[in-house]
């Protein structure tokens, strides 16, 4: 359960810089919306990264660029979860409001993408040595 709330609250402060970013990058900074989104989401990579790295799975072994490299194709995933989503709702399902966008992915999206999230980076990026807690108890 600590591993859990740990993964949550990195998570939570990596949205927060994701967005106080992007809206940064693209109001006073004057950067085309892809631009700064791609920088945003680099930089909450990077607060996620960091966050779990050295808090909610700091007592496993290796460190370094490789484990990085992971992470991040683990939250490209999540956020394709996420697109994934918005397409199918928006025109295989024909819900095409701003409402629908946004809990199919924002909503549904995000919850799918944290699962997948959460997977790949307990079994993927910080395998088992030194877990706070596990799976089997």
């Amino acid at each position: 359960m600590r591993e859990l709330l740990g993964f949550a609250s990195v998570g939570l402060l990596a949205y927060a810089a994701d967005l106080g970013l992007f809206v940064w990058l693209r109001g006073p900074a004057g950067l085309d919306p892809l631009t700064a989104k791609a920088l945003s989401f680099l930089g909450g990579c990077s607060v996620a990264y960091a966050g779990n790295a050295l808090g909610t799975y700091r007592h496993t072994a290796a460190r370094g660029p490789r484990r990085y490299t992971v992470f991040f194709a683990v939250n490209v995933a999540g956020a394709l979860v996420q697109l994934l989503c918005v397409a199918v709702s928006h025109y295989g399902l024909g819900f095409t409001s701003p409402r629908a966008d946004t809990v199919s992915g924002a909503g549904i999206g995000m919850a799918f993408a944290t699962v997948l999230r959460f997977w790949g980076t307990r079994s993927l990026v910080f395998r088992d040595e030194g877990r706070v807690g596990s799976w089997t108890g």
